[in-house]
């Protein structure tokens, strides 16, 4: 969980570097560091953001190739020595490492026992002294040696002042992207760093290397065998990774969720025959009946989506499933099941605990489909077919329209595989249109964001706070919680509405609000009389609703802060506009209370980590 890039070229490395480390931020901020090679290796790192790096650099700082990092620390606090990049004893070797070395601790004390005097509490030290050991004639082959010793996750870049024409890096588990310049090569964890540069890349495969020159690039096996690797262009708009006009890139993410929305759909929609074409998912129609249940896998926002989805194929396609954690699958050692659809979900497509979840379903030989947002990522790669999002980049850590698309790439799997079943034309057409009504409708609530800024500076007063729903409504909450905590750093819960009497009343108070959802379906009265059981407690309360819904007394007395009020959509396709408020009153109560939105602490953008 960092940002690395790296550069070698005709011009200077520092700058170059510190404007990728920028772009980078959102991957790990607590502290930040370069390398750059002239005469000699030189090296510039401190805990803080990179502005702070950047106004510490000193001025005379050159240097044609060069490598740096901002770090979400793992092993050590964040301070300036355990700032990357490492070197080893004489300076000669500078590394920096995303992602964990298992067995570090073994490593340092046979270093240690060596006389090795380690300077950082950092895993990734290690490497740099086991490089500089190694009596291999080549950068190549050092960086190699090294390697075969360590167990674990990386991506890495390494200089050497004896190889000073070079970069090589690494990756195993975490991704390394190489950009193609004119006569100069970059190398970064993410695209957004590389995009301002060139859009001619190559994706280093997990247990491949590659040497970076000015002239180009060769790609290789870590026993030095060529990969023969290719650059290949890509399609995309450089000004989506700026925030523009937009004080976060959040708010500009969430007031794009319209047009990415659209985005998604587009092209997928057969209203003849009402269904979706989903090629991607590389699946007859033979095999989708012979599917007998849907198991979901994800992280964070994308396991409370997958929750959502879960609800989506049970009623549409009349599978059972289920969503549950992918960072504890693979540690239960589940049972992988022939007629199982396993459905990975992750917007960066890198998400170690998913990828990890997704290797181990098809070394056990199951089906698994990835929905993500990122062509080329390491989950879109292992997994047998899937669904691309089509959000466009997301930068902020909290996720707004990547989830609005994961949900609706659920809505449009449901409809696939709901109309090859029991899914009647009428049911199909019926879906198609509400999913057409979207993304107006997603715009229209968006439209409420004065309004809903008022909401959020009451609730930002609250030092806790509970989400709400029944049945399709939990999971909303739980996203709702979620939103809140990540980046207001408010206490937020989300319980099911009909829990609430088993335990969690006895919190509620006049100190304590609850944002309730609460639709227009078969469980609104049950949803109210649980509204009414915390106003009698003079709990403050702020219902997301459908405008048909009769709040009665419960509207205009003391207890409620406010009603927010959604547009009707099918009530399949409900969830994803009942979400859209809450992603709005968890970004104005942050704002309200100072936070760094886009960067909210002890939180990176992509989990690339266990």
């Amino acid at each position: 969980m960092c940002g690395i890039v790296g550069y070698i070229g005709g011009q200077q490395a520092a700058p170059l570097l510190l404007e990728g480390l920028t772009r980078l931020e959102h991957r790990g901020y607590d502290s930040a560091g370069v390398a750059v090679l002239g005469t000699g290796l030189r090296i510039a790192k401190k805990a803080g953001r990179v502005r702070d790096l950047s106004d510490d650099l000193p001025k005379r700082f050159a240097g044609k190739a060069g490598i740096g990092h901002t770090r979400w620390a793992t092993h050590g606090p964040a301070n300036d020595v355990n700032a990357h990049p490492h070197t080893d004893a004489k300076g000669d070797v500078a590394v920096v490492h995303n992602g964990i070395i298992d067995n570090a601790g073994l490593l340092r004390k046979q270093l240690t026992d060596d006389g090795v005097d380690l300077a950082s509490e950092t895993d990734t030290e290690v490497l740099a002294h086991l490089i500089a050991r190694s009596d291999a004639d080549t950068l190549e082959g050092r960086v190699a040696d090294a390697l075969a010793l360590i167990d674990g996750t990386y991506g890495i870049a390494v200089l050497h002042a004896d190889f000073p024409d070079r970069i090589v890096v690494a990756r195993n588990g975490s991704p390394l992207i190489i950009g193609v310049g004119e006569k100069e090569m970059h190398v970064a964890s993410d695209l957004g760093a590389l995009v301002r540069y060139t859009t001619t890349v190559a994706h280093l495969a997990d247990g491949e290397m590659a040497t970076l020159t000015a002239g180009g690039f060769t790609t290789y096996r870590q026993d030095l065998t060529s990969t023969n690797k290719t650059a290949t262009l890509i399609d995309v708009d450089p000004a989506a990774y700026d925030a523009g006009e937009h004080d976060s890139f959040m708010h500009k993410e969430m007031l794009e969720q319209p047009t990415a929305a659209a985005s998604v759909l587009r092209g997928r929609l057969d209203e003849r025959f009402g269904t979706a074409h989903l090629g991607g998912l590389n699946m007859d129609a033979r095999e989708t009946r012979a599917i007998r249940r849907v198991k979901i896998l994800g992280c964070g926002s994308a396991y409370y989506v997958g929750q959502m989805g879960a609800s989506l194929l049970e009623e549409l396609a009349r599978i059972p499933a289920d969503a549950e954690p992918a960072s504890e699958f693979r540690y239960r050692n589940p049972i992988i099941e022939a007629d199982t659809l396993y459905v990975a979900v992750s917007q960066s497509g890198e998400t170690i605990d998913t990828l990890l979840a997704v290797q181990e379903i098809r070394r056990k030989g199951g089906r698994v489909i990835g929905l993500v947002n990122v062509v080329g990522s390491a989950i879109a790669r292992e997994c047998d077919g899937g669904i691309y999002l089509h959000a466009g980049p997301e930068v902020a850590v909290a996720s707004t329209k990547a989830l609005t698309n994961m949900f609706l790439g659920f809505a449009l799997l449901a409809l696939q595989l709901g109309r090859v079943r029991d899914l009647s034309i009428a049911d199909g057409k019926r879906l198609i249109a509400g999913l057409n009504r979207l993304p107006d409708q997603i715009a229209e609530i968006l439209g409420q964001e004065d309004q809903l800024a008022e909401t959020a500076t009451r609730l930002a007063g609250a030092e806790s706070l509970f989400f709400i729903g029944r049945v399709r409504g939990f999971p909303v909450a739980r996203e709702g919680a979620q939103k809140f905590k990540e980046i207001s750093y408010r206490h937020a819960e989300a319980y099911q509405t009909s829990e609430l009497k088993h335990g969690p009343l006895a919190l509620i108070s006049e100190e304590v609000p609850t944002v309730a959802v609460v639709p227009a379906d078969e469980l609104t009265d049950r949803n109210l009389g649980a509204l009414h059981e915390i106003a009698a407690r003079r709990g403050p309360l702020v219902v997301v609703t459908h405008a048909d819904v009769d709040l009665g007394e419960l509207g205009t007395g003391p207890a409620m802060i406010a009603r927010i009020d959604v547009p009707r959509n099918e009530p399949e396709l409900d969830p994803i506009l009942l979400t859209i408020p809450l992603q709005v009153l968890a970004y104005h109560a942050a704002l309200r209370l100072g936070h760094d939105i886009d960067k909210p602490r002890n939180l990176a953008k992509s989990v690339t980590v266990e």
